[in-house]
C-alpha cells in the first residue's frame, strides 16, 4: 500500500478523497481582481486547492522570432511566438502571495508550477506546500533536483513525457530521498479529444511507477474527470474561469464555476458509489434478501399427496426452503395437511430428502 502524502492540510492517499485542484493559469486576463474572483469561485465550487503558474516570459523562453519559437503546431495559440504567448498568459509574481493568502483564508491549499530556479526560491518564500512540474519541464533535471531537495510533494504532469522522461524524473526525486511523488495522466492538447485521453493508464502508471496517480484534464466537461476517479485517480486538476466568452489564452478549454461545481458533486458521488471491494451485503440488503425466491406450497395439500410443480413452486418471498432443493423434493410425499402459502420446509416432507 502506498503511503499517504500531505499537501498542507490535505491528505492524498489510496483511501483518501480525491483532491480537486482549480488551475488559475492565464484566466485572470491580466486583472488581479479577476484572479481573486476565480479563487472565490473555486472555493464556492468545492475545490480543495488552487494552482498557479510562476514564470515570466523571460524565465521560460527568450524573445525571438526564429521559426523554432513560432507556434504553428495546430494549437489554439498558432500564429504567435512563445514569448508573446507567455507575455499575455503569465501571472505577475507580485500578485501571488495575496492569491495564496486568499485561497488559504477560504480553506484551500495553494501551490504552483515553477519554471526556473528563481521561481522555486520565490515560492519557497511564499511557503507553498507542494510543487507541480509541467510536462514540458519534466526533462528539466536541475529544476527537478532543486525542488526534490526541499522534500515537499512533487506533482508531475506526464503530457508530453516519454517513459524514459518519467523514469529519470522519478529517479532524480528518489535519489534525493523524496518519495512524495504524484503522477498526473495528462494530454497536452487543448482542448483534448476524448479519444486521446486513455484513462486506463491511470492505474497502470500507479502500478508501474509505484506512486499515487491522478489526472490533469483538458477535455471539455466533467465525464472524463469522474471516470478517472472510478479508475483510481486521487487528484483531479481542471482549469477554471469565470466565463469562457471573456476570452484569454486558456479560456476555450476551461470550466465555468457551475460546471466545476457539478464536477465536484459528481466526483463526490462517484467516491461514495465506489465503496468497498469486499463483497458483502449491507444491512438493508440483508433484509431485502428475505424477499428473494424460495420454495412455497402453492395449493392446499393433504397428507400423502405427491409434491408436484403445481403445489410447490419457486416464488417470492424467501421464507421457504432454498430453491436448490426443488428437483429433489419433486415426487416426495407431504407428511401432513398444509395450506396454500405455507413456506416449504424439509419437516413437511415424508422421510425428508437424502
Amino acid at each position: 500500500m502506498k503511503k499517504d502524502i500531505k499537501i498542507g492540510n490535505l491528505t492524498i492517499g489510496e483511501n483518501s478523497k480525491t483532491i480537486i485542484v482549480a488551475e488559475l493559469s492565464a484566466n485572470h486576463n491580466g486583472d488581479p481582481e479577476r484572479a481573486l474572483e476565480i479563487i472565490h469561485a473555486a472555493a464556492e465550487a468545492g475545490a480543495d486547492a488552487v494552482k498557479l503558474q510562476t514564470y515570466t516570459p523571460d524565465t521560460i523562453t527568450i524573445d525571438c522570432d526564429d521559426p523554432c519559437f513560432q507556434i504553428n503546431q495546430g494549437t489554439i495559440w498558432d500564429g504567435t511566438t512563445l514569448y508573446k504567448l507567455y507575455e499575455d498568459a503569465y501571472t505577475p509574481w507580485e500578485w501571488q502571495p495575496r492569491l495564496k493568502e486568499e485561497a488559504n483564508k477560504l480553506g484551500m491549499e495553494c501551490f504552483s508550477s515553477p519554471f526556473d530556479p528563481g521561481s522555486v526560491d520565490f515560492l519557497e518564500e511564499m511557503g507553498v506546500p507542494a510543487y507541480k512540474i509541467a510536462s514540458y519541464e519534466i526533462n528539466d533535471i536541475p529544476l527537478i533536483r532543486k525542488i526534490a531537495r526541499l522534500h515537499k510533494p512533487i506533482i508531475f504532469a506526464t503530457g508530453i513525457a516519454y517513459p524514459e522522461d518519467i523514469e529519470l524524473a522519478l529517479k532524480t526525486c528518489r535519489d534525493e530521498e523524496n518519495e512524495d511523488i504524484i503522477l498526473l495522466k495528462c494530454v497536452s492538447s487543448y482542448p483534448t479529444p476524448y479519444s486521446m485521453v486513455n484513462l486506463r493508464l491511470i492505474p497502470a502508471l500507479s502500478e508501474k511507477y509505484d506512486c499515487i496517480t491522478g489526472l490533469s484534464d483538458h477535455t471539455m466537461g466533467s465525464a472524463v474527470a469522474v471516470g478517472a476517479v472510478a479508475l483510481g485517480a486521487k487528484m483531479v486538476e481542471k482549469h477554471l474561469t469565470l466565463k469562457r466568452k471573456d476570452g484569454g489564452p486558456d479560456s476555450a478549454f476551461s470550466m465555468e464555476p457551475e460546471e466545476f461545481a457539478q464536477m465536484v458533486r459528481d466526483i463526490r458521488i462517484m467516491e461514495e458509489a465506489l465503496g468497498s471491494d469486499v463483497y458483502e451485503l449491507s444491512e438493508k440488503q440483508k433484509i431485502e434478501h428475505e424477499r428473494s425466491r424460495s420454495l412455497f406450497i402453492t395449493e392446499d395439500v393433504k397428507k400423502g399427496d405427491l409434491i408436484t410443480p403445481l403445489n410447490v413452486r419457486s416464488i417470492r418471498p424467501g421464507n421457504g426452503l432454498h430453491t436448490k432443493y426443488y428437483e429433489e423434493v419433486l415426487g416426495k410425499k407431504f407428511n401432513a395437511d398444509y395450506k396454500k402459502g405455507t413456506p416449504l420446509s424439509l419437516d413437511h416432507i415424508d422421510g425428508g430428502i437424502e
